[in-house]
């Protein structure tokens, strides 16, 4: 491994760093973090994971082809279109992949009492729109492979905090069903070390540099948009919460 490749993963890990400084800043985030949060506010945060995730396999799926189809050679071959054929096949087993991930926040919904149906009709947040409205963009008409920066960014943040998020939620034990309402957090905990591994593996061998450019840029927006989608829903929904009389 050359040392501009060690540079070039160095700084996509950079972009987790700052996510997760971020996050932690953030009051609401830290309670949900400490397993503190409220079911209002742990409610909220899965319905924007909710409407966030339901696109990853489609447009995932529409990334890998539109990439495949611009490679020469056979999509699979890592010398294709200097080296993006490789992330053309990636994209479409990630999209096999993240297949039925939306349904696990709508079951941890239904575990807090949640109506499903409910969730599937509300609007998403401002944030969220922005990031499926990217996400859209970079799949549908800009750089395909930019998607695997956003997937790079999301489940490096599912490896530091998902699984000990969920642990703590249901330690606390503050909100009724919780034990039975952790399922995409410890699904994404359980399977993404393996993900961000292979991921970086396999961006390590890309040397061109406007694929790189592109997923760069894809991870920064990810790491812009994402704290405004969680802390705006948590912030939201203690807002909303009745205030205590003495």
């Amino acid at each position: 491994m050359t040392t501009d490749t060690l540079d070039w993963i160095t700084t996509l890990d950079q972009e987790v760093a700052a996510l997760l400084l971020r996050l932690d800043a953030d009051p609401a985030a830290r309670r949900l973090f400490d397993g503190a949060a409220t079911a209002a506010e742990y409610a909220a945060f899965l319905e924007q994971i909710y409407h966030y995730v339901r696109w990853t396999r489609p447009l995932c799926a529409h990334a890998g082809a539109r990439l495949g189809a611009r490679c020469t050679g056979d999509p699979g071959e890592t010398g294709a279109a200097d080296g993006r054929g490789i992330l053309a096949a990636l994209l479409l087993r990630k999209a096999e992949e993240e297949s039925g991930h939306e349904q696990w926040a709508l079951d941890d919904l239904a575990a807090l009492g949640r109506d499903p149906e409910a969730v599937t009709r509300a609007e998403p947040a401002p944030a969220t729109q922005a990031y499926v409205a990217w996400s859209r963009y970079t799949a549908e008409a800009g750089a395909p492979e930019a998607f695997l920066g956003t997937a790079y960014v999301l489940e490096a943040l599912s490896v530091h905090r998902a699984g000990d998020v969920a642990a703590r939620l249901v330690a606390r034990a503050r909100i009724p069903g919780i034990a039975g309402a952790v399922r995409f957090l410890q699904g994404h905990a359980d399977a993404d070390q393996g993900h961000v591994r292979e991921l970086a593996g396999l961006l390590a061998t890309i040397p061109c540099p406007a694929a790189r450019e592109a997923i760069l840029l894809s991870a920064r927006v990810t790491r812009t948009l994402y704290p405004d989608m969680v802390t705006g829903a948590l912030a939201g929904a203690a807002a909303r919460a009745p205030t205590a009389r003495g």
